[in-house]
């Protein structure tokens, strides 16, 4: 029998007097990587922000359960010390800490030179370097997916792993994100990249708030990019 860990269930959310959010349902298993793909606008990161709990993003409708338990009341920091952690895709603007210290903040026994070695930057150089504009964004990013493994989650959200890094890198990226998916957890991986995305063990085509394909991730990906959707009629579906 599947576990699913993740079983989020009719959710709607409203934002500016719109429906971002209208009656979405999507399963993630246990240890299981599932890519989302949708276009801008379609909902991606309302998604992520309603599931970890950010505030401005409670649901009008729905349920979001995680591990058996309903989560949709549950304040930010409850979510997270059930193991829930959300990547931006904007790095956060954090100063004044030392990467080291960066990396421990939420897992202070974490092992942050392999955290770091993990995503392709060298402890030596930035375990004692600090946090601060001389960073590239690419080196922010790789410092907070650092961070985010180092937390061990059981559900990690990942809103476009791969922005501002090189296309080189991705390896380094798809690495870390099986490590996270090995130790047990469901990964949400929220992508316009290919490669990552067609790494994934399964996906879901995202447009005007529900999900309207779901599959391998190669049909899913073919059915993204030829702008294929009952819904919109193919309108807003598809990059860009």
């Amino acid at each position: 029998m599947v576990n699913m860990l993740v079983d989020i269930r009719g959710l709607r959310v409203i934002l500016a007097d719109r429906p971002v959010l209208d009656g979405l349902s999507l399963e993630i298993a246990a240890g299981e990587l599932h890519a989302l793909l949708g276009a801008n606008g379609s909902g991606k990161t309302t998604l992520a922000c309603t599931v970890m709990g950010c505030a401005g993003y409670a649901p009008a409708a729905g349920e979001i359960v995680f591990d058996g338990e309903r989560i949709e009341q549950l304040a930010l920091h409850e979510r997270a010390r059930r193991g829930i952690t959300l990547a931006w895709q904007e790095p956060a603007r954090i100063e004044g800490l030392r990467i080291g210290e960066f990396i421990r903040t939420g897992a202070p026994a974490a092992d942050a030179e392999a955290a770091l070695a993990a995503v392709g930057l060298d402890p030596g150089a930035y375990l004692q370097r600090m946090l601060d504009r001389t960073l590239s964004g690419g080196e922010r990013k790789r410092i907070e997916l650092a961070g985010a493994l180092a937390l061990a989650p059981r559900f990690a959200i990942l809103d476009e792993p791969a922005a501002g890094i090189d296309l080189l890198s991705i390896d380094e990226i798809v690495s870390v994100i099986e490590a996270i998916r090995a130790k047990g957890a469901a990964v949400l991986l929220i992508t316009h990249e290919e490669a990552i995305a067609g790494r994934a063990q399964s996906a879901s085509q995202l447009c005007g708030g529900r999900i309207v394909c779901r599959g391998a991730p190669r049909e899913v990906i073919a059915n993204y990019k030829a702008r294929r959707c009952a819904r919109c009629d193919g309108a807003t579906c598809g990059y860009g």
